[in-house]
């Protein structure tokens, strides 16, 4: 190979590794930038999942708080109705023995049921159904007096046939198209709602 020729491949090769350097120069430059863009997606998508985690790790353990709340709030809910139903149910404990002790107070507090339930009604003859003692105390008071009924105030009462019931009565007119129950346990039903609350006032202040 002639000197020209030599000369003339040195100067190829020389460019040619010369635009070789640049290439690799520029494409170990482009690796270097995507490696770290690389490393910083994964840096952001790593702090993401983790804060994500945290945000759902949060939730989980407000909900379980939020649950565990409510469910004591249940329970102290539940006791308190039990609580309230034990008082409720002792008190008709209590009027049941009272209302058989057959006192002043009971026999006074009879009429008084029977004069409301007769007033509701608004008729002049009416059937009057008892408990069976009640039954028996009337019908004893009547046979001295040779009558199954008895009047107050105008309005002529029937003694009818005893009830399943504590205290109180049952009023009816004679057709039997209105009737008023006004034993004592039909009483307590129609003021449960607002006895269930002077109970748990006075049991839970």
């Amino acid at each position: 190979m002639s000197s020209g020729t030599s000369k003339i491949v040195e100067s190829i090769m020389s460019e040619a590794q010369e635009k070789a350097d640049v290439i690799i120069q520029d494409a170990n430059t482009e690796v270097s930038a995507i490696q770290a863009k690389a490393e910083k997606t994964a840096e952001l998508e790593k702090t993401k999942i983790l804060e994500n985690g945290k945000k759902q790790s949060d939730m989980r353990y407000q909900q379980i708080i939020s649950e565990a709340k409510m469910n004591a709030r249940r329970a102290e809910l539940g006791a308190k109705e039990e609580v309230i139903e034990a008082a409720f149910n002792q008190a008709i404990g209590e009027l049941k023995v009272k209302a058989s002790s057959g006192d002043d107070e009971y026999e006074d507090s009879l009429g008084k049921m029977i004069k409301e339930a007769a007033d509701e009604i608004g008729s002049d003859d009416l059937i009057l159904q008892l408990n069976e003692a009640d039954t028996k105390k009337f019908k004893d008071d009547l046979s001295s007096q040779g009558s199954d009924s008895f009047e107050i105030d105008g309005i002529k009462f029937t003694l009818g046939e005893p009830i399943e019931t504590i205290g109180g009565a049952v009023l009816k007119t004679t057709n039997g198209d209105i009737e008023v129950n006004n034993t004592i346990e039909a009483r307590l039903e129609r003021y449960k709602s607002i006895l269930r609350s002077e109970v748990a006032e006075i049991l839970f202040k």
